[in-house]
């Protein structure tokens, strides 16, 4: 049974008014080349402080997501046509904005035929076009599982690969309706077998017990995963999952240590995290 004081967000998760910074270079920078972020459409908690850092992670494919994950506040209207100069306006993007690492992530797109795959390696391949060429990290979805597209996106070879986990094997049917939690690890599998340095993440407070927890430690590990990112889920609106637990600092940092003696190269863990925040500077950590 949910507390009735849960909506009640603990201090550690009241963040501090931010500086304006570049904020307004990159709104208009967004605005001028039609370009979408998912720190808006996901609702991130940081992104006050990315954007007046003048760093935000572009969304391509649409802002219509195919699937409706109860824990995700973009919109689940009928997707739009992929179009074809996107990858260059995410390069452009990133010239103007003195970039030298990038993160790109998508909706997920079960209408396209792969998925949405193409698109991904047409943008990584635009973004490496550039002099100097930033480091590039991609986010993806599962690609409805299916191997080819899993394959053009590997062979786009980005810096990093990121597929989310997000939680447990047991909540997978209701906080990740048409997913599979095998077939996320395999691709995860697939992207380390590859060379790539592979990333997940996983949200906290949706009713997961430590004891599952240190089971997808162990997954993780077993596939060749090099950076993990736990951080507290936070309801967006009122239509999607309620928050079951507000975890505390320092159990954050006891699953850290957890995790990190099981053997993860990279963890990093915290209410605030995301798989996307700092992105660079973890990358660069574990070189």
């Amino acid at each position: 049974m949910i507390r009735s004081d849960i909506r009640r967000l603990p201090t550690w998760l009241r963040l501090p008014t931010q500086k304006p910074g570049k904020l307004g270079v990159l709104r208009r920078t967004l605005r001028e080349l039609k370009l979408a972020t998912v720190c808006e459409g996901a609702r991130c908690p940081n992104r006050g402080e990315c954007y007046s850092s003048g760093t935000a992670t572009f969304m391509i494919l649409g802002e219509s997501c195919s699937r409706e994950c109860r824990f995700c506040s973009v919109p689940h209207t009928s997707p739009e046509a992929p179009e074809p100069d996107e990858p260059q306006r995410v390069a452009e993007a990133a010239r103007r904005l003195n970039l030298c690492y990038v993160v790109v992530t998508s909706v997920t797109r079960d209408d396209l035929t792969d998925g949405g795959a193409g698109q991904f390696a047409k943008t990584v391949e635009a973004l490496r076009a550039l002099e100097p060429s930033p480091g590039v990290e991609i986010l993806v979805p599962d690609f409805l599982r299916r191997g080819s597209s899993i394959g053009i996106v590997l062979s786009s070879r980005p810096d990093v690969l990121t597929h989310n986990l997000e939680t447990v094997p047991r909540l997978y049917p209701t906080v990740r309706p048409g997913a599979l939690y095998d077939s996320s690890l395999d691709l995860l599998r697939r992207s380390a077998a590859s060379g790539l340095t592979t990333k997940t993440g996983l949200m906290l407070g949706l009713g997961e017990t430590e004891e599952e927890l240190e089971k997808v430690y162990l997954d993780v590990i077993e596939v060749g995963v090099k950076i993990l990112t736990l951080g507290q889920y936070l309801q967006p609106t009122r239509e999607q999952l309620p928050v079951a637990r507000y975890w505390r600092p320092e159990e954050f940092e006891e699953q850290k240590q957890r995790a990190s003696r099981i053997g993860i190269p990279t963890v990093v863990a915290g209410p605030l995290v995301r798989s996307s925040y700092l992105a660079e500077r973890y990358y660069r950590r574990q070189r």
